[in-house]
């Protein structure tokens, strides 16, 4: 295992680790900043949308040309790309709905203990919702290790964009699985397992895709990687920071991330 693929596989253990992150702030915050998560929601979303769009759509674009023609190329790369989306709107579909990864919790809510009756719903929900999670994590470990192989700058910019949108996540899974047993590491272990899944996703890129890559299959792969990104931080990321938002701070974070992004690509050429 080379250098290459060991920093690639450690940004995605970083990314994905980051649901303890907020399981931690579950635990030691008083309240909710809900102005630093809209914000920093929307500037992870307006990182995923910049560079799927402008960085990673094309390379995929040129690859495939390059392997297989100006107009099999462009179609494929179109393939991928929304090839891509459905599949995370697929996983989205299959999900159970008292797991969703995409329900905004608040620290606040672990003020409001439940009666005897809701601990098993609690604990339930607090399960599915880490299994949501750990499921929904699962390509997007996919995204950012395929992305670190081939540009480690840009790996570096989507996991901080994933480990961003982690931490809420992380309180999702504690918040129930805390009231539920009562037992704060047990809410901070099943919420560091439902980022695991995060390096598992990169271990099977490298072990199943990484041997038989081609120009056309990295070109496939890449493009599915941006529509993956796309449909999250449209699908997750801009609900999300939405619902935490205070007058649009959601899309100050948004046109933050894009041009920060923009910036970074243009000192990296």
């Amino acid at each position: 295992m080379d250098s290459s693929v060991l920093f690639a596989l450690g940004l995605t253990l970083f990314a994905g680790l980051a649901t303890g992150i907020g399981s931690l702030i579950a635990f030691f915050a008083s309240r909710t900043n809900t102005k630093f998560l809209s914000i920093s929601l929307g500037f992870s979303a307006g990182v995923m949308i910049y560079v799927s769009m402008i960085e990673i759509f094309f390379k995929a674009k040129d690859a495939l040309t390059n392997a297989q023609g100006e107009v099999v190329g462009y179609w494929l790369t179109l393939a991928g790309f929304f090839g891509g989306m459905i599949f995370m709107a697929m996983i989205d579909r299959i999900l159970p709905k008292l797991g969703n990864p995409h329900e905004v919790k608040k620290v606040e809510d672990m003020d409001e203990g439940p009666t005897n009756d809701e601990y098993a719903r609690l604990r339930k929900m607090g399960i599915f919702t880490a299994l949501a999670i750990g499921i929904h994590n699962f390509p997007e470990g996919i995204a950012t290790f395929m992305s670190a192989m081939q540009d480690p700058a840009l790996g570096i910019a989507i996991a901080i964009a994933v480990a961003i949108h982690n931490i809420p996540e992380g309180i999702a899974v504690s918040v129930p699985i805390y009231y539920a047993t009562g037992s704060r590491l047990k809410a901070l272990q099943y919420s560091f397992l439902s980022g695991i899944s995060e390096p598992v996703g990169a271990i099977a890129a490298w072990l199943f895709l990484m041997p038989f890559l081609s120009d056309t299959l990295f070109g496939v792969i890449f493009a599915g990687v941006a529509g993956i990104m796309v449909f999250i931080s449209l699908d997750e990321l801009l609900p999300a920071a939405k619902r935490y938002d205070e007058a649009h701070l959601s899309i100050y974070g948004l046109v933050a991330g894009m041009a920060v992004m923009a910036v970074s690509l243009v000192l990296i050429v």
